[in-house]
């Protein structure tokens, strides 16, 4: 008889020893995890100022909730649909979804439809014989009796959970990112108005100079350096226009498409002391980063399925059990086929003992302990980032309002100085000197006092983002 052919016996025999071979799986090596202390003080260098009692987490606040322009609300809606780096994100979750469900499958036996046929001469007398099998086959089943397969699960499923919160991750950097791109646009255009009034106040000052040096009053040397002053305007008026395109680029490939036609248009009339106000924020505890930040999670994640992957490499040492089973009907003929008599299975259990593999299981499971080590090392290192990147944006939070107080005081004291000092030229008490200074510092400070504003309502961003704000499970279940 062929070596395939089905055995016709009764088929509860090989349920039940199925049934035991099934209860005895379960054992597991994987190691008991531990979550590793953080390697953090207890508290913040600086605590978040001015924030009431009852103020939310950061992680509790929708993104609408804390960006209240209608405007930069709709342009973070738009790059959540558009934007392909998160995009790709979401796609990864469902790739690594797919994978833990294969790795689950492997757990349970595969059952295929099964028909052959062969024609082979007989060993006794050297004719042909025919012989027809059908049924249902389970091949070379891996029965988890030492937590293998479950420990590869374990990993796949850590994976899995890891990739879910890395788009958490870039959810929180896309919302953050368009907000600060928003942003920065709002202070390009303030930047090309103090320019353009710069730039038209040193080509009067060159009027004048030309046409003092016309009546003999000022020298040559004073209309040379108003002509240098107005082209230097002219120029860094250019370089801004330049930088503006470069920041509406930036943020159009955020947003995956170019920033709306209405939007665009209303930017020259917006100024950065116009933007809608940010909710204070509490930083709470470092402690309290281990639950709030995806990134954080998402580098535990990753350590728990290393430390899955040493029990996968702990189980390679002992017996892999398999068991090959088919149930059917078998016949010489086809028309025998399903016919009384011909039903009967085969059960091949296999037991596969590691005696000799020149070292490979040992090498698999050092490799695994040291992923765990590395994993532990990532894992606190996010621990440490979050920490200094929170420590940074509450040491802006206390330091730029008194910069940009300081830089307020000093423009106003520049503008003054310069219509004194225009006055006094005018009236040929003052030298053009004094009037070029006036013109530059004014220039500078008022260049400063912008950008120091964009970096305050941007270190907001900073802080809202590092807390773990720009995510929330109520917007998970809505876009879902």
């Amino acid at each position: 008889m062929h070596k395939h052919q089905l055995s016709r016996t009764r088929p509860a025999r090989a349920l039940s020893a199925l049934t035991i071979a099934t209860l005895l799986a379960g054992c597991s090596f994987i190691p008991t995890y531990e979550r590793p202390a953080a390697p953090v003080p207890q508290a913040y260098p600086l605590e978040s100022t001015g924030t009431p009692a009852a103020a939310r987490p950061a992680a509790d606040i929708d993104w609408r909730e804390y960006f209240t322009d209608p405007r930069l609300q709709r342009l973070i809606g738009v790059a959540l649909d558009n934007n392909r780096d998160l995009r790709v994100a979401m796609l990864n979750v469902e790739q690594a979804r797919a994978q833990f469900q294969i790795q689950r499958a492997n757990q349970f036996p595969t059952v295929n439809a099964m028909a052959t046929g062969t024609r082979q001469p007989s060993v006794t007398n050297g004719q042909y014989t025919n012989q027809f099998q059908v049924g249902l086959a389970v091949s070379a089943w891996e029965i988890d009796f030492f937590g293998r397969i479950g420990a590869l699960k374990e990993q796949a499923l850590a994976q899995y959970l890891a990739t879910d919160e890395a788009r958490k991750s870039a959810q929180i950097s896309l919302v953050a990112a368009v907000a600060s791109g928003w942003l920065t646009l709002m202070a390009d255009e303030e930047l090309l108005d103090v320019s353009r009034r710069t730039l038209d106040t040193r080509e009067e000052s060159v009027k004048l100079t030309r046409l003092r040096l016309e009546h003999g009053v000022s020298s040559e040397l004073d209309n040379h350096q108003a002509e240098s002053l107005a082209q230097a305007a002219r120029a860094t008026y250019a370089q801004q226009q330049r930088q503006r395109l470069l920041d509406e680029n930036a943020l159009a490939l955020l947003l995956g498409q170019p920033l709306p036609d209405d939007i665009r248009s209303g930017l020259p009339s917006t100024r950065l002391a116009d933007a809608a106000p940010m909710q204070p924020l509490p930083t709470g505890l470092p402690s309290d980063l281990l639950q709030r930040r995806p990134d954080i999670r998402q580098a535990e994640q990753l350590l728990i399925g290393a430390n899955a992957n040493i029990g996968a490499a702990r189980a390679a040492f002992f017996p892999r059990i398999s068991l090959t089973a088919a149930a059917g009907t078998v016949s010489n003929e086809l028309s025998g086929l399903f016919k009384s008599g011909t039903w009967g299975f085969s059960l091949a259990p296999q037991l596969a003992l590691p005696i000799f593999d020149a070292g490979r299981n040992q090498a698999g499971l050092e490799s695994a302990r040291a992923g765990r080590e590395i994993a532990v090392a990532q894992y606190e290192k996010s621990i440490q980032t979050a920490f200094r990147e929170v420590s940074d944006a509450l040491a802006g939070q206390a330091t730029l309002q008194q910069q940009v107080d300081a830089q307020r005081a000093q423009v106003r004291a520049d503008s003054k100085r310069f219509e004194l000092s225009d006055l006094r030229y005018r009236n040929g008490v003052a030298s053009y000197l004094d009037l070029l200074d006036a013109q530059r510092s004014l220039f500078a400070t008022e260049q400063a006092l912008v950008q120091t504003r964009l970096l305050q309502l941007q270190n907001q961003i900073t802080l809202y983002k590092v807390l773990g704000g720009g995510w929330t499970e109520t917007e998970a279940a809505a876009r879902s």
